[in-house]
């Protein structure tokens, strides 16, 4: 008679993981309200509503909450399957996104379905992070190999790259291909061959951009095409001296830099920031932080950048423990893309880097950025539970013996 093997006895998720990220969402919520009320209290399109954007925000972090429970009680090894088909709908929903997409900022990164913004970019990051681990998990080895490992891998990345290039936003496409090669890296590929694409991006990237100015100048091009050059070339001068041209290409960089200076140590007290109040563009998405920077000054700013660093480095202190390479991957890439989207805002709006306008994970307005962060630390905890496992010293223990035995 056949009888059914017991299921081996899942861990508890990591608590500090849980608590850091509940921590930074409800940080989030109150940094909005502080950056949009001042805005929406007065404006006819926002029904002088003071909790217009926080309650907007309030609801995607509890559909997100209880999306990053259920994400956390499913077997992280099950999402090797259940994310074949998210990745392919994530494409598709890039490539309608570039036919009717809603152009923002020379970008179109956002379609509508009735009232919800949908912004398929954020799906396909996370997406991505789970293929190209389950992918690189199934070669092992063969990784290593250009034409059966390693280069399967970069069409896949170089395919969702370019299509969310095509809206463009270089911003995104970045972070896709740094957490990208950041997973591939962990995954065993060859340096030489990481190396090798490194240069030949940079130099595709420099030729496109050559290219394309050079076209505009000599045909001229349509107006939104010409609007969207400007647009970034203006943000490249704005990096190089914001203070050349204050009331235009460097405004935003300016007011940004303005409101973290005027913090100093202790900062104005939460809620007390001045240049949310119609100087600083978007306070309450792109540019939150420096209404963080103005409000808690550099001490309390310094408090949360420290909360945060050590929000990441428990997610890939987690990551490493887990015995499996797809839960390794999975979780090194999910930390890699907070960590690096949380460098490119940050770095930004202190003129660190030049801005991309993409949001700082869990605390910028955006449903759509905060679904999706939620659900990847849903899987992060379904992956700690692994680690957690109360059998897992003894399964380790028998491993070893395996292997011992075998060399024998």
């Amino acid at each position: 008679m056949k009888t059914n093997k017991p299921q081996p006895k899942r861990g508890t998720p990591d608590f500090q993981l849980l608590i850091l990220t509940l921590l930074l969402v409800g940080f989030g919520l109150l940094m909005v309200f502080s950056s949009s009320s001042s805005l929406t209290v007065f404006s006819q399109k926002w029904g002088h509503d003071p909790l217009y954007f926080t309650k907007r925000q309030l609801i995607f972090a509890i559909v997100g909450t209880f999306v990053m429970l259920v994400a956390m009680n499913i077997n992280y090894k099950k999402y090797k399957k259940l994310f074949i088909p998210v990745f392919f709908l994530s494409l598709i929903m890039l490539i309608l996104v570039v036919v009717v997409g809603k152009a923002t900022n020379g970008a179109s990164s956002w379609f509508n379905l009735g009232k919800l913004g949908i912004q398929p970019t954020e799906l396909a990051k996370i997406a991505t992070i789970v293929y190209l681990a389950a992918l690189i998990t199934k070669k092992g080895e063969r990784i290593r190999q250009w034409k059966g490992g390693f280069f399967p891998v970069l069409i896949i990345v170089g395919i969702v790259a370019g299509l969310i290039m095509l809206q463009p936003d270089l911003g995104s496409t970045f972070i896709l291909v740094a957490t990208s090669g950041l997973i591939i890296y962990a995954g065993g590929a060859s340096v030489k061959h990481i190396t090798a694409c490194i240069s030949l991006v940079a130099l595709g990237l420099a030729l496109t951009i050559g290219v394309g100015s050079l076209f505009d100048s000599i045909s001229g091009g349509d107006v939104q095409q010409e609007a969207s050059s400007n647009y970034k070339m203006g943000r490249i001068e704005a990096y190089l001296d914001p203070f050349k041209d204050q009331s235009g290409t460097g405004y935003n960089l300016v007011q940004s830099l303005i409101a973290i200076g005027q913090g100093g140590a202790t900062g104005a007290g939460y809620g007390e920031g001045v240049q949310k109040l119609h100087y600083l563009p978007n306070p309450y998405n792109d540019f939150i932080f420096s209404v963080i920077g103005e409000e808690f000054g550099f001490i309390g700013t310094s408090i949360f950048l420290l909360i945060y660093l050590y929000f990441i480095w428990r997610g890939i202190i987690v990551a490493l423990r887990c015995p499996d390479p797809f839960g390794t991957l999975t979780g090194i890439g999910i930390m890699g893309l907070i960590a690096i989207q949380a460098f490119i805002n940050i770095g930004g709006v202190t003129n660190t880097i030049p801005i991309t306008g993409v949001t700082l994970p869990f605390i910028s307005y955006g449903g759509s950025s905060l679904l999706v962060m939620m659900l990847a630390m849903g899987i992060m905890l379904s992956i700690s539970r692994e680690s957690n496992r109360p059998d897992k010293e003894e399964h380790v223990k028998s491993v070893i013996k395996k292997d011992y035995r075998a060399t024998r």
